[in-house]
């Protein structure tokens, strides 16, 4: 199995609701498992939990009311970048480098906008629009979910 097999194995696994995988081929043995961001860095979670713990009444924003704000984005025409795989949130490609994009900049599609690193890889997450940063709704440094929405941006 070569290393673009071993990738595309991953990619199926992030993509999938599975939580561990285990393929064999001959002698060669692999297993894939998922786990989430949040234990990968205990001591950096623990600290933010208290800012992140009064973000979680915001499931309590399920009322009618707080559901619009929801909808504004698409009512107001921005398009939402959302992650495309579970891990953490990088806004420049080193610590010492400035950030992709910052807030009010003009991008094109295909611009990188940020990294996510899954399982020791670095993902460029690429805009699949034309348009304005209007906000960037991630955390430099910081777990993603699948499907978070990273960027909001008018196109």
């Amino acid at each position: 199995m070569n290393l673009k097999e071993i990738q595309q194995l991953i990619d199926i696994v992030n993509k999938s609701n599975l939580d561990e995988a285990t393929i064999e081929e001959g002698d060669f043995k692999i297993t894939l498992k998922r786990y989430s961001a949040a234990p990968a860095r205990p001591q950096a979670a623990l600290p933010q939990m208290p800012t992140a713990q009064p973000a979680l009444p915001g499931p309590e924003k399920t009322s009618p009311a707080n559901e619009e704000p929801k909808k504004t984005p698409a009512a107001d025409g921005l398009v939402e970048v959302r992650s495309p795989i579970v891990g953490t949130f990088y806004r420049a490609p080193s610590p010492e480098a400035d950030a992709f994009v910052n807030v009010n900049d003009r991008i094109e599609k295909g611009d990188v906008l940020c990294i996510v690193e899954a399982m020791k890889l670095m993902n460029e997450i690429e805009s699949e629009v034309t348009g304005t940063i209007v906000d960037i709704l991630a955390e430099n440094g910081q777990p993603v979910e699948f499907d978070q929405v990273l960027f909001l941006v008018k196109p």
